[in-house]
């Protein structure tokens, strides 16, 4: 559960990027994942994709980074690093 209310918190901030930049649809979002973010890249991606659909940033190209630093000070979250948008 805790999964899902992270994503849905990140999807909202993307829309909110999108929402102050004319609406546009999202085409990509890059995260990077912390080492003790508890969530590999692949577990992230299905909750993103669903938690996507229906909203700016259904089908947009999502790029993960995966840190192994355990001693990195956002070691523990997971970071909205940027957000594409259509031109």
């Amino acid at each position: 559960m805790h999964e899902h209310s992270l994503v849905a918190g990140l999807i909202g901030k993307i829309e909110a990027i999108a929402l102050e930049n004319g609406g546009k649809k999202v085409t990509g979002v890059r995260v990077r994942l912390g080492a003790l973010s508890q969530m590999s890249g692949t577990h992230f991606r299905g909750h993103f994709v669903d938690a996507a659909r229906g909203t700016a940033a259904e089908g947009a190209k999502l790029t993960i980074e995966e840190t192994t630093d355990i001693l990195v000070p956002d070691a523990q979250h997971v970071l909205l690093e940027s957000v594409e948008l259509e031109q």
